[in-house]
């Protein structure tokens, strides 16, 4: 199980990125949140397999097909045990 923090700059709002985030990481079977931030970066946690966290941060080196990203920075933390993938904000 592992958990990463995700921080994506570029052009990441008013793109759909959040709405396609939540698409992939449940596909994915992933737990977490995905939200706007106020300085125009769009962050996320994500929760679950090695493999399928690897796979979603690999989705968002890219995103969606109208965002451009700049920079993806990457937090490990500690596991939560959360269930299910929201969007919040």
């Amino acid at each position: 199980m592992r958990r990463v923090r995700v921080t994506i700059a570029g052009r990441v709002q008013g793109v759909f990125f959040r709405a396609s985030c939540a698409e992939e990481a449940r596909r994915l079977g992933l737990a977490g949140w995905v939200r706007n931030a106020s300085d125009g970066r769009v962050e996320a946690a994500f929760e679950g397999s090695d493999r399928a966290v690897e796979m979603m941060l690999r989705w968002c080196r890219s995103g969606p097909s109208l965002a451009i990203v700049d920079d993806v920075h990457e937090l490990d933390e500690e596991p939560r045990g959360e269930h299910g993938f929201r969007i919040v904000g």
